[in-house]
């Protein structure tokens, strides 16, 4: 067992897990942080991504000691009372959400990308949300929310 510390959604944590677990199995089965899916386990879906540090990754790749004294955003830290987050709500406004499995990873590359790029074009949209799969809607919705300016 490691004890590992780090912040999730702006709150620090200190958990004591084997070293080699993921992130995504301590994000959900010992934070209860559900939001974060448990898709292919292999990097393929994208499902699983969170931020790190403003990076998307796929959570399921990255033991947790890697994960030390690091920030972790997860779909939860986009949940607002009363008004939900501008991605929430342009993919509500799109319908880019149908069963909604993929939804949670979608947002947050959306959100790695817009933090860095304000205004991506088309292509840059395809190109970073390429690693994150959507069996229901297709993608042209996906990319029209993540397209909207906020």
């Amino acid at each position: 067992m490691k004890s590992v510390r780090f912040r999730v959604n702006g709150h620090p944590v200190t958990v004591d897990v084997p070293p080699a677990m993921s992130l995504q199995t301590v994000l959900r089965d010992v934070l209860n942080l559900t939001g974060t899916k448990d898709g292919c386990r292999g990097g393929e879906c994208g499902a699983c991504t969170v931020l790190v540090d403003g990076e998307p990754v796929n959570s399921c790749l990255i033991p947790v000691c890697q994960i030390q004294d690091r920030e972790v955003i997860t779909i939860e830290a986009f949940e607002r009372p009363g008004e939900p987050h501008p991605l929430i709500r342009a993919f509500a406004e799109q319908n880019a959400v149908q069963c909604g499995f993929c939804t949670p990873g979608m947002i947050l590359s959306a959100a790695g990308l817009l933090a860095e790029n304000p205004r991506p074009d088309r292509e840059t949209i395809r190109t970073v949300l390429a690693g994150n799969i959507c069996r229901c809607t297709g993608y042209e919705n996906i990319f029209r929310a993540t397209d909207i300016r906020y």
